[in-house]
């Protein structure tokens, strides 16, 4: 009986204590998980793409998929395909400001000197060394001119030689994963430069994000500092909504080229990115190039003709339930409907993602907790609202008492 008087109030002291720490413990954060189905796949059965009959490609679109490729995706001379490379380091590593022209580069005297290698049907632009040009006008030289003397000019400017720059190129190759590219100089004028059509639209998807990048390749022309108008070697653009990228001609590469183009559809703009190599020359006109801006169009308005918006989710469904972390939850629905674009027989992700703040323990029903996305990127993925359906309450006492861990 002693024993008993003196441990009873000591073990109910204790259990007083215990629960005091049980009650007054932090709670779990509340975790957002996606109940609905993880993927959607659009009705139909997808339609043949007019793939070219010879050389590669392949072809995107940014934030949804692949439609597939085409020929042996091996490396191939790509000419001056090149250029997007050192026009993606140059604007990477030297940004340029919203509205601005970036940074003034000084013409060095090889700018000039390799500029009469216009007469050994290199392609250049004229400039005199001791010229000043724009960061843009010398990505307009590039990207629209192909100017070859251009290319090696910003590759010194940039890294101090063209060999540094070279090594540069396939850095930044290496990490974008394009496993089959080799970069041997900033123009593609050596055959040594090769990738293969896969490798090349990675790289053009990623390209396109840059602002000035963007603007310059839709261009069907500029007017250089000497007042000469260049015209884009690559002729689709404007037309079908065709905004770049880049063309690319040698004996050795045959017709090349890296392309983009639009599609306004389920009320979203979305960017097609695509690449033909190794294209022989076409029967109209007996040129590459021709063949090559063929075999980009056929695939572009195949690809804009295919895409289509479905609804995925309906305003109202249940698509994930936030977790208190102490076993309650509480069902969340979209806001709105889920329209989702693709192409007939294609599956794309689902995600639910909070909206980048931290759940809470208690709010109201109809509060936002987060979003629901559908599509591969953030950027040019579809995604709508998702809200509490009710009430979202803080665990009880007696769910508090009992927890472990």
């Amino acid at each position: 009986m002693r024993r008993f008087k003196i441990w009873t109030p000591l073990v109910l002291l204790l259990v007083v204590v215990l629960g005091v720490v049980q009650a007054v413990r932090p709670l779990p954060q509340p975790t957002l998980s996606l109940t609905a189905a993880t993927t959607y796949q659009f009705s139909g059965k997808a339609a043949p793409m007019p793939w070219p009959k010879s050389g590669q490609a392949a072809m995107d679109v940014d934030g949804l998929g692949s439609f597939g490729s085409s020929g042996a995706q091996k490396p191939v001379p790509i000419a001056s395909v090149a250029k997007v490379m050192t026009a993606y380091l140059v604007l990477r590593d030297h940004p340029v400001k919203k509205g601005g022209d970036g940074a003034s580069i000084t013409m060095d005297q090889k700018a000039e000197d390799d500029a009469g290698l216009s007469a050994q049907n290199e392609s250049t632009v004229d400039v005199r060394a001791g010229q000043k040009l724009s960061q843009k006008e010398a990505i307009e030289a590039i990207m629209l001119a192909s100017a070859n003397n251009i290319a090696r000019q910003l590759a010194r400017w940039d890294a101090g030689s063209e060999k540094d720059f070279v090594a540069k190129m396939n850095k930044a190759a290496d990490e974008l994963g394009m496993k089959n590219t080799t970069y041997t100089d900033p123009s593609g004028l050596n055959k040594t430069t090769v990738s293969t059509a896969e490798d090349q639209v990675k790289l053009g998807k990623v390209a396109m994000k840059d602002p000035l990048f963007r603007e310059v390749v839709r261009m069907p022309a500029y007017v250089d500092s000497n007042g000469k108008t260049q015209t884009n070697w690559n002729r689709l653009v404007p037309m079908n909504n065709t905004v770049g990228i880049k063309t690319g001609t040698t004996t050795a590469a045959g017709g090349n080229l890296l392309y983009a183009a639009t599609k306004e559809v389920g009320g979203t703009t979305r960017t097609i990115v695509g690449a033909v190599l190794a294209q022989p020359p076409a029967p109209e006109d007996n040129s590459i190039l021709t063949g090559a801006l063929n075999a980009g169009k056929a695939l572009i308005e195949a690809a804009q003709g295919t895409l289509v918006a479905e609804k995925v989710v309906k305003k109202g469904d249940v698509v994930g339930s936030v977790d208190d972390g102490l076993g309650g939850t509480t069902p969340v629905v979209a806001a709105k409907d889920l329209t989702a674009v693709g192409w007939p027989g294609l599956t794309v992700r689902l995600k639910l993602v909070d909206d980048g703040t931290a759940l809470p323990h208690e709010a109201a029903a109809g509060t936002k907790v987060g979003v629901l996305r559908a599509g591969d990127g953030t950027s040019s993925a579809v995604e709508v609202p998702v809200v509490l359906r009710s009430a979202l309450s803080e665990p009880g006492l007696g769910t508090k008492l009992t927890r472990l861990g």
